[in-house]
């Protein structure tokens, strides 16, 4: 089937949705309509933002669809009689009866080379667990979470450098680039697809509002990751003084104890380091609560009393 013949109706919601939806309409392909997320409030303000892929959607005039709840509100996707289905990270549980309407499936692009981290937040976790790889995979909708087929893999080198944002961007490109090779390949039967080993199998449910506070129970290693796996949002965080601060960027700097769990036991030009139960860590970037992020130099200079603070 040519590309341009070809129904696809897109499942999407953020940034990353967006991109990828824009490079299959680039790339020539008919996008019947997009479903997303309902629009939500953004800010201290409240203000009702248009989520990412509705904005690419509407820049090509192509129809928006955002129910409250897909798993009783999908009847519409009859009348568009789509071919197939693509998904990315869309946000709501697709029910049995819409994956099948379309007569070639359901597609989706999953943030993990499964059957590793399955669940909601699988590029954050590659991050807390400080992977050195992660990737992306195309894989068959099914009824149960991210339990079907696989039809290909692109994987995506983790630098230490990497955050959640810039690895959400690293992956974006691995699932365009994924999809354009992979589509055509499937539509015309040569992708069988792969069945996934139910004993290498790991969940990653969706971060939870409690896990952005960093425990302090954690090795300097864990605090690492999880810093790095909240960044830039919502930011993982302590408190001075019941003043939340959040912590943006850092790096492991030795495995030395020179004080107590929590204290902050250097404050100068030459850094501002956290001990931890099992090493220190250099904190680089940080934003006390109703304060601009700033990096490490600035903060210092903001908070001359922070050297010898204890962060809980």
């Amino acid at each position: 089937m040519k590309k341009e013949n070809l129904k696809i109706l897109f499942m999407g919601t953020p940034n990353i949705s967006a991109y990828v939806l824009e490079a299959l309409i680039n790339e020539g392909y008919k996008i019947e309509a997009v479903i997303s997320q309902p629009d939500r409030p953004v800010g201290r303000k409240g203000i009702i933002e248009k989520v990412p892929t509705k904005v690419v959607a509407e820049k090509y005039e192509i129809p928006v669809f955002q129910p409250v709840k897909i798993r009783t509100d999908y009847d519409f996707v009859k009348e568009l009689k789509p071919d197939v289905i693509i998904t990315l990270a869309y946000g709501q549980i697709i029910p049995q009866g819409m994956l099948d309407i379309p007569p070639y499936g359901c597609l989706n692009l999953h943030g993990s080379l499964l059957p590793k981290y399955r669940g909601a937040a699988p590029i954050q976790y590659a991050l807390i667990n400080n992977d050195k790889v992660t990737g992306m995979t195309l894989m068959e909708m099914t009824a149960e979470m991210d339990a079907g087929r696989m039809y290909a893999k692109k994987e995506v080198i983790i630098d230490e450098e990497d955050n959640c944002t810039s690895l959400f961007n690293k992956m974006g490109v691995a699932a365009k680039e994924l999809i354009l090779e992979s589509l055509p390949k499937y539509i015309d039967g040569e992708l069988q697809g792969v069945e996934q080993d139910p004993s290498l199998v790991t969940i990653c449910p969706q971060i939870k509002p409690e896990q952005e506070k960093i425990d302090l129970n954690l090795s300097t290693k864990e605090v690492f990751g999880l810093i790095r796996g909240l960044s830039d949002e919502p930011g993982a965080y302590l408190y001075s003084d019941n003043e939340k601060i959040k912590i943006y960027k850092s790096r492991i700097l030795n495995d030395k104890i020179e004080g107590e769990i929590g204290e902050i036991i250097q404050a100068n030009k030459n850094g501002l380091v956290l001990q931890l139960k099992d090493g220190q860590l250099s904190l680089l970037e940080i934003q006390k609560e109703g304060k601009k992020r700033m990096d490490y130099k600035s903060f210092i200079n903001g908070n001359q009393n922070i050297l010898h603070k204890i962060l809980k």
